[in-house]
């Protein structure tokens, strides 16, 4: 009973618990967006369904349990880690679509005009995730929403010729190459959770390659035990918003895709990064040894990377060759 007569004591007891379920709450990653089936009898416009889950991803990564977390500068999001950099791993694909869409989707030729509301939006998008005020990041994010769904609107109305997305291979292709990328960097990141040697593989294939700073043959890769908990939930982040971003392309490029035999390829990519996307059965993200006792999540994790990005590459050739 003494302890009830010192509330000096049980007010910062009730609040730090409070915080805790608060931020529980919070971490709760947003569900899969269903994409917007075309009304009976209408032609879908290309380029549509793209932009609409451009603009809902955004949304979601705004809108979420808890709002927008990456700047917030208060508890309970102030100590929470797993779910800004889940947002990290979503807004680098909003922002390389977003890449897409102005330079290439968008124009027919290198020598066409850009689109206006685009050159608005991507800029926006690429506003560093931490700023919170003057500007912040919420509201530069909100603004490129806005200018995105003015191309929406132009692109949808059929009077209006100065909006456009063309939906040919070799623009697919190009945002691909950067999906690619991404995908290889995280898949190498989440592979050095337990310290490994690898060969300097940097110059191989050209005799005559140079590099800058000479390097050793081989290499002591080991990612930092602070920087596993975030390479997980970056790379959950940038699947959840590649999955919609894929299905999107398959209904704007589905003439491309069905011309080079490309679906089943394009969905088994879909199917891998969805395997990222399981519920979490443990309360941390472990480190255990590749082969023993307990489980590595990074390692699992690598693995469905690494397989969507062979699907991609595989998917790139078709597009190049078939």
């Amino acid at each position: 009973m003494e302890f009830i007569r010192k509330p000096w004591v049980i007010i910062p007891v009730v609040i730090l618990l409070l915080l805790s379920l608060l931020g529980w709450y919070w971490s709760a990653e947003p569900e899969m967006i269903a994409i917007e089936s075309p009304t009976k009898g209408s032609q879908p416009v290309v380029g549509v369904a793209t932009t609409q889950m451009l603009i809902k991803t955004t949304e979601v990564l705004l809108h979420k349990r808890g709002g927008y977390l990456s700047n917030d500068k208060i508890p309970p999001s102030v100590f929470m880690d797993n779910i800004p950099n889940w947002e990290f791993g979503v807004l680098q694909q909003i922002r390389d679509l977003a890449k897409a869409l102005r330079n290439d989707y968008s124009r027919s030729q290198t020598q066409s005009e850009a689109d206006k509301d685009l050159e608005i939006a991507e800029p926006k998008f690429n506003v560093d995730s931490s700023a919170w005020i003057f500007p912040s990041a919420e509201g530069e994010y909100q603004e490129g929403i806005d200018a995105m769904r003015k191309y929406l609107d132009r692109l949808s109305d059929p009077s209006q010729q100065n909006a456009q997305f063309y939906a040919r291979a070799d623009n697919l292709n190009d945002w691909l190459s950067l999906v690619e990328k991404r995908l290889g960097s995280l898949s190498q990141r989440l592979s050095k959770a337990r310290p490994q040697i690898r060969v300097n593989t940097d110059l191989a294939g050209d005799a005559n390659a140079q590099q800058s700073t000479r390097t050793a043959s081989e290499i002591v890769a080991q990612t930092s035990w602070f920087k596993i908990d975030d390479n997980f939930y970056e790379a959950r982040g940038t699947s959840w918003a590649l999955i919609h971003f894929l299905k999107a392309a398959e209904v704007d490029f589905g003439p491309v895709l069905r011309d080079k035999n490309a679906i089943p390829t394009l969905r088994q990519v879909i199917r891998e990064l969805e395997a990222t996307q399981q519920s979490m059965s443990s309360p941390m993200i472990m480190n255990g040894n590749g082969l023993g006792m307990f489980a590595n999540h990074s390692l699992v994790m690598s693995s469905y990377i690494a397989r969507a990005n062979s699907a991609i590459a595989d998917l790139r050739r078709l597009l190049d060759d078939g």
